[in-house]
């Protein structure tokens, strides 16, 4: 962070991240200004959405850290391109990832617009990753603390935001964060992070879709056929899902005691012509295995790569599995050649080569 000093407008969540983000920057010797972003206003009074507490919290770092704070508020934003979004996805039977339109609708569109109206040279956020410059080019890398990288979430920027964007803990592991919050006195030193998609926060998820999804209920039937019990509507439900099906194990005739039939069951199909739930028994079952994926709606962070072999995630907490990137149906193919589990249409396919993320596209569909 030896750039020369600049007005940085840094987005304080609330949270331990952006908070010693903002007094790394001013420590650096550049204008420092914290943004709070409110960007839910629905049922923001109920004991789930912890907005105003958030606010309060990156109020007092602000304080602490002697900058000022602004609050701004993008709920209609939000509900426009990222919410809407959302609810169409789930209607079509797939499970998108909010936080990743998030940021590249909000927190690196609205968010930085409005920086830039305030004169900013430069955004910050408290994400885990890194930004490098090389042959005019800027490359988006992963976090170093690799239990932490973010940098899957920010696949879909580009290189105009990249250019503007700082990532102050990029460098540092999750446990020096909480170590410098400490010491420097900041109010949130040990406030737990934040889990679950940012409008919904802790909250029972069906609980919450249930207000905006048209339920039908249908028939949850497993690979052969038989029917075990009954769905709730097909969009609350996840490919690779093993909690709340609400269905037993299913017995042989004359099957053994402590044989596999009581091996958990897994969604593995969302039929959206006859309206069933497909679920099979067992973790490694074949129909929860895929080898190719087709993702489409590409976003690269800089040109498109060439074909080729890569990393690539398909799902935010797993290792780069090794693939080969081929040209596919209106978008690209990923051929794995070891297995890949529950590869979920909805959720991003983001392509790594090395530490540097390429960008990535939604996964449309999973290939057996």
């Amino acid at each position: 962070m030896n750039s020369p000093k600049q007005r940085v407008v840094v987005g304080l969540s609330g949270g331990v991240d952006s908070a010693v983000s903002a007094w790394l920057l001013k420590q650096a010797g550049h204008e420092v200004v914290g943004i709070f972003m409110k960007n839910w206003e629905d049922d923001d009074d109920s004991e789930y959405c912890s907005s105003n507490i958030d606010f309060v919290d990156a109020a007092a770092v602000a304080d602490v850290i002697g900058i000022e704070i602004e609050h701004v508020n993008f709920a209609a934003e939000y509900k426009d391109r990222v919410f809407a979004e959302f609810l169409r996805e789930y209607q079509a039977g797939r499970t998108p990832n909010p936080d990743v339109l998030c940021n590249a609708e909000i927190k690196f569109k609205a968010f930085l617009d409005h920086a830039l109206r305030l004169g900013a040279e430069k955004i910050a956020t408290g994400h885990y990753a890194r930004v490098r410059e090389r042959d005019g080019h800027v490359q988006l890398l992963k976090g170093l603390d690799p239990l932490k990288d973010q940098s899957y979430f920010l696949h879909r920027l580009n290189q105009a935001q990249l250019r503007k964007t700082l990532f102050p803990v990029g460098d540092l592991p999750k446990t020096e964060v909480r170590r410098l919050a400490e010491e420097i006195g900041l109010p949130n030193a040990k406030k737990k992070d934040s889990t679950g998609i940012c409008f919904i926060g802790e909250r029972p998820f069906r609980e919450f879709l249930n207000r905006y999804l048209s339920h039908q209920p249908g028939p949850i039937k497993d690979d052969r056929g038989r029917k075990l019990g009954e769905h709730v509507g097909l969009s609350f439900y996840t490919l690779g899902q093993r909690q709340g099906l609400g269905i037993g194990g299913i017995k042989e005739k004359g099957a053994p005691r402590g044989g596999g039939e009581h091996a958990p069951w897994f969604v593995a199909r969302k039929d959206l012509e006859t309206n069933t739930l497909v679920v099979v028994q067992g973790h490694d079952h074949p129909l929860l295995q895929s080898r190719s994926l087709i993702a489409q709606d590409l976003s690269w962070t800089d040109e498109p790569p060439p074909f080729g072999g890569f990393g690539a995630k398909t799902r935010y907490r797993q290792a780069d599995a090794a693939c080969a990137l081929t040209p596919g149906d209106g978008g690209i193919r990923l051929d794995f050649p070891q297995a890949q589990w529950a590869v979920t249409p909805g959720q991003s396919a983001v392509v790594y080569d090395g530490e540097v993320c390429l960008g990535g596209g939604v996964i449309a569909e999973a290939i057996a």
